[in-house]
């Protein structure tokens, strides 16, 4: 009994379940189904019962009228001397008077001893005083007092048995419900189409809820308007809701764009303004290192690495700022293999006992500012030597492929792992090991530099399974072509 009750609970939740995850509309045009198939079963059982007792009724009487009908228009005389029989029979002929009405006749004694009787009319057995049902038949009995000459002489009773099948009454009761069957069936799928149009039309205020909010969503600007219904219901208030939480995140939005704009621009302006006084400051720290001796000259030179470090953070931070802010320099046509070379070139004195190996054929022009650019190659390029121990290898090739010039810079270290890839490009990101003279930004420059330009930087898995990739596509630049103006970058460039 425990595990019944528990299927039970269980058919019960999941017909719930099945039923909560059905559309509101068919829903709503369900609910409405059924509960207009509940009315109309309960109007066709109580028209069927009476329709079918109705039609017993008239039944029942049809056979009584016919039996007190044919009583009428029979007479039977006793005529002991007749030449047919004692008995002389006067009325209707008993096979049309059954044949019209699909009935049978008998006129029979007390004993049920026929004296006439229809075709085909079966044995009703004796007469009785009242309806009885024989053999599928609804039978009715009338005595006919046998008339005789003599005054003085009885000629006794016969009696009319008039029958009918019941077997018709019930055809057309069946008839009666089966059209009621099919009204109610036909009334529910009705309801189902109505209930679904209605809930459709209810909903179409939703759809076009829906549909502006897809519209917000794909094209990110919530100062779109949203569709009001006509009618002043909850639809409405839900419109006038999501119109007014637009309305508020438009206006935060508004204010936190206002906000970043203020700050990269301050970014910015403050990077610029700083380049000054720490040119200053390093021209002071050279000229005191060569003037001091012992100590103060240590001092000095530690100061002046110091400085060194801190105008190059600000000139990292002044790119990204200009990135952010949307300021770009004028852009020219020049070839990226120099500005590879000369970045390697740079390089070569540092690189201790890596072994650096530089592919660049002439002619890979692009259009672009040369200090930025020439800032991403040996951005890339130091990434790689300091993340790879001495002895390796780091290679930068150049190469043009269709429309684009592919810089790509790979080296032999220990590679990147899967879960850092997505960080590698963020802003002050640095990895495990990384030295503290790295600020972070190399990368996130890199990525800028390549936005502005029109291109892109991906970290790709290396040639020879071994170490880093890194590939920065740009719009290839024929010779003949005139000089570009600046490429805007897609928004501001985001850790």
């Amino acid at each position: 009994m425990a595990s019944l009750d528990s299927y039970i609970r269980s058919a019960a939740r999941g017909t719930s379940s099945a039923y909560k995850g059905l559309p509101i509309g068919w829903r709503l045009a369900g609910g409405s189904a059924a509960l207009t198939l509940v009315i109309l079963l309960g109007f066709a059982t109580i028209v069927g019962v009476l329709t079918t007792q109705r039609i017993q009724s008239d039944f029942d009487r049809q056979v009584a009228n016919a039996a007190d009908q044919l009583k009428e228009q029979v007479t039977v005389r006793y005529d002991p001397g007749g030449a047919a029989g004692p008995y002389e029979y006067q009325g209707p002929s008993l096979n049309d008077f059954a044949g019209g009405q699909n009935a049978a006749v008998r006129i029979a004694r007390w004993n049920g001893e026929v004296f006439r009787s229809s075709v085909g009319a079966p044995d009703f057995g004796s007469p009785r005083a009242r309806s009885v049902d024989v053999g599928g038949w609804r039978v009715e009995s009338r005595a006919i007092p046998v008339q005789t000459d003599s005054p003085f002489e009885q000629g006794g009773v016969l009696y009319v048995q008039y029958a009918r099948r019941l077997s018709d009454v019930k055809a057309t009761a069946n008839r009666v419900k089966v059209f009621l069957g099919l009204g109610v069936l036909g009334g529910a799928a009705l309801a189902l189409l109505a209930g679904l149009a209605t809930a459709r039309r209810a909903m179409s205020p939703i759809t076009e809820l829906t549909e502006a909010a897809r519209t917000i969503q794909r094209t990110r600007d919530p100062s779109l308007r949203v569709p009001h219904p006509e009618a002043e219901d909850e639809v409405a208030e839900l419109a006038r809701t999501l119109e007014g939480m637009l309305r508020s995140l438009d206006a935060a939005r508004g204010e936190t764009q206002a906000a970043l704009e203020r700050q990269r621009e301050f970014v910015a302006d403050a990077s610029h303004e700083l380049r000054t006084p720490l040119t200053s400051v390093l021209a002071n720290l050279e000229l005191l290192e060569d003037e001091l001796e012992g100590e103060q000259r240590e001092a000095a030179a530690s100061a002046l690495r110091s400085s060194r470090r801190m105008r190059r953070l600000v000139a990292d931070l002044l790119l990204l700022a200009r990135a952010d802010a949307g300021r770009h320099r004028a852009h020219e046509p020049l070839d990226l293999s120099d500005v590879l070379t000369e970045a390697a070139g740079e390089l070569e004195p540092v690189a201790e006992e890596h072994a650096l190996a530089v592919s660049a054929p002439p002619g890979a022009i692009v259009s672009g500012v040369r200090d930025e650019l020439h800032r991403l190659v040996l951005n890339l390029m130091e990434n790689a030597l300091r993340h790879t121990d001495p002895g390796t290898a780091v290679r930068a090739t150049i190469e043009r492929d269709g429309g684009q010039v592919v810089l790509a810079v790979e080296d032999d270290g220990p590679g990147i792992p899967p879960e850092l890839r997505d960080k590698v490009f963020e802003r002050f990101y640095r990895g495990a090991g990384e030295s503290s003279g790295s600020s972070g930004l190399g990368l996130s420059i890199v990525r800028a530099v390549a936005a502005s330009h029109g291109g892109r930087v991906t970290l790709e898995e290396p040639l020879d399974g071994r170490g880093a990739r890194f590939v920065v596509r740009l719009p290839a630049l024929s010779a003949s072509e005139p000089e570009r103006e600046p490429v805007p970058a897609a928004g501001p460039v985001q850790p």
